[in-house]
């Protein structure tokens, strides 16, 4: 298989004892401990990619290549940013939401990248007085209207179900599926991660045999919000299913907790990696 990380494990959000890493110390670093590529935030760059030059996504791009690693993509999508809402009953929330997802579109593609995993939970969550069949209606109108453009950048968003903690929308694989038969086209499919699917309290091997055909990126990571196999977690049924299934993108590495370091944390979890997800 192929190991990718999240680039804020290097650069996150929340104040450190560390300095965020400049972009080329990610991409070497990453190189050297043997991953293929890199999965970015776009909030560790700006909160509102149409701001980033061509100029600047050259760089980007070119700083990846130089140190030996591919940017596959985004995620993150909505983070730090104004005036999207994924599921908002107000029909120009809803359109901007599009229109700035189109945006995502173009950004990743332009840094070579070729998927968009769509989490972002608080952008998403059901506010009051929408149920769930209008919100997926919703969100699924939202994601019809970016398709086009997705098409024609060769980029797939795929939706990320997120555990109950996080948000009261898209919390199981089987919500996530419903949403890709809804929307129904190539270029949009499922993401899963190993946090959200220990939420659910059913067996993983199942949820991600179920989900055969529609699986476009999987997040190794434990329930304790850390890298892989940090709670003790065992992976190994989970690569057996997703070998099962004919997987064959990357297995990305997202922490949410951010300590000791950028490198120790990207070190151990890697060894895990190419321990287990072979």
């Amino acid at each position: 298989m192929r190991y990718a990380i999240c680039n804020e494990t290097f650069a996150p959000a929340e104040k450190m004892p560390w300095e965020p890493w400049p972009f080329e110390k990610q991409c070497r670093c990453a190189a050297q401990l043997g991953y293929h590529a890199l999965e970015l935030a776009p909030f560790t760059f700006s909160h509102d990619v149409r701001t980033i030059s061509a100029d600047e996504r050259k760089k980007l791009r070119d700083a990846a290549a130089a140190a030996g690693v591919k940017i596959i993509g985004l995620h993150w999508l909505l983070a730090f940013t104004k005036g999207f809402h994924l599921t908002s009953p107000d029909r120009a929330v809803r359109e901007a939401t599009a229109h700035y997802g189109e945006a995502l579109v173009d950004f990743c593609a332009d840094l070579g990248g070729d998927v968009l995993v769509w989490g972002s939970p608080k952008q998403r969550d059901l506010q009051a007085g929408v149920e769930i069949e209008q919100g997926m209606e919703f969100a699924a109108g939202v994601f019809r209207a970016i398709m086009p453009r997705a098409a024609a950048r060769g980029v797939t968003i795929a939706i990320e179900p997120l555990g109950r903690p996080d948000t009261n929308f898209i919390n199981t694989a089987k919500h996530g599926r419903r949403l890709v038969s809804m929307v129904n086209c190539p270029n949009f499919a499922l993401h899963l991660d190993v946090k959200a699917m220990c939420d659910e309290g059913r067996p993983i091997p199942d949820i991600i045999r179920e989900s055969r055909g529609v699986v476009r990126h999987f997040h190794a990571n434990d329930p304790n919000r850390r890298g892989p196999n940090t709670s003790g977690l065992d992976h190994k049924p989970f690569v057996a299913a997703l070998h099962e299934i004919g997987y064959d993108g990357y297995v990305s590495v997202e922490v949410f907790k951010y300590d000791p370091d950028p490198e120790t944390i990207a070190r151990q979890a890697i060894e895990y990696l190419k321990k287990v997800y072979v």
